[in-house]
């Protein structure tokens, strides 16, 4: 089937290039246009415009950062609406609001075109190696027959129903439990940390008994080695999501309580200058809030004199 791809951030890349493998014809947009080379070269077809990049196609997929640029790109001049046909179908796989995929819906819908929510979960090497879970709602007939595009970028298609927006909602939720285990851990990290534990310890203890699933092993071992950058999903992203959360809550009369305790925890990391981080930076915080110093070196401090085991010494590892 004819494609377009319009976002060619670190998750879109991987994701139009394996569109691109699994013998897809695509055409792509980003706004900066030197990151399309790459696909390019592998046989994209550039367009000028995200109108361009939906002009022929059966559906046009978006991957962009926030609200205000799926907006832009989608409903603005030259923007994927513009140049979209009659009965062809917007596939939006950014993580936005609520409110705005209701407005996208409805938009798509007036022009006669279609329009689904396929939010995705994983970091960028996932979406290079076709490895994403996705999470599809909408019209069941346009989601039948997108999906082996989306099989081609994921290991499992999750469907929902026939709201867009709900897919939106679930995918906001689901990096809200990616962000509080986050939290969780690195408040765990820092007690044991200051009580003489080693967080390499710690860290195996978790992840070989109860909390081995990837959110622990993967956001554990940035937290341990201290691996926030290149960031594959930023802490102004994550803001941003936690910020969409908490106006879901607040539209359906729901409190999240723990919502605002991370909004604060990554608002304070953009406060430190650390906004272009990967958002697992925000376990810094914590580690902050324990005293505990920014390079891990020397002898950990103890509770008192009962302190357990020994801490990591000279790593040199900036925390």
């Amino acid at each position: 089937m004819k494609l377009g791809f319009v976002g060619l951030g670190p998750m879109g890349v991987g994701m139009a290039r394996r569109l691109l493998d699994a013998g897809h014809p695509v055409s792509v947009f980003n706004r900066t246009a030197s990151r399309a080379a790459p696909l390019i070269e592998a046989g994209a077809r550039p367009a000028e415009s995200p109108a361009d990049a939906a002009r022929d196609a059966e559906f046009v997929f978006s991957m962009l950062a926030d609200d205000d640029a799926v907006e832009a790109l989608t409903l603005g001049k030259d923007g994927i609406a513009e140049g979209l046909a009659s009965g062809a179908t917007h596939v939006s796989s950014s993580t936005i609001s609520v409110a705005l995929s209701r407005r996208l819906a409805e938009a798509h819908g007036a022009r006669g075109q279609g329009y689904l929510s396929a939010t995705v979960l994983g970091r960028p090497p996932a979406a290079a190696s076709g490895k994403l879970f996705v999470v599809l709602a909408g019209e069941a007939e346009a989601s039948a027959r997108v999906r082996p595009a989306l099989d081609a970028m994921g290991q499992r298609v999750f469907v929902l129903g026939t709201d867009p927006s709900q897919s939106n909602l679930l995918k906001l939720s689901l990096n809200f439990l990616i962000f509080s285990t986050i939290e969780q851990m690195a408040e765990v990290f820092a007690l044991n940390d200051k009580g003489g534990v080693a967080p390499e310890a710690v860290f195996e203890v978790l992840t070989n008994s109860f909390f081995d699933a990837p959110v622990h092993r993967n956001y554990g071992r940035l937290i341990v080695d201290q691996a926030f950058e290149p960031p594959g999903g930023s802490v102004t992203l994550a803001a941003k999501d936690t910020a969409l959360l908490l106006q879901a809550g607040d539209a359906l009369g729901v409190p999240m309580p723990m919502g605002s305790l991370v909004r604060d925890r990554l608002l304070a990391t953009v406060a430190r200058g650390e906004s272009g981080r990967a958002f697992a930076a925000m376990a810094r915080r914590a580690r902050a809030a324990a005293g505990r110093p920014s390079a891990r070196g020397g002898a950990p401090g103890r509770a008192g004199a009962g302190g357990i085991g020994q801490g990591i010494t000279g790593s040199g590892v900036v925390a």
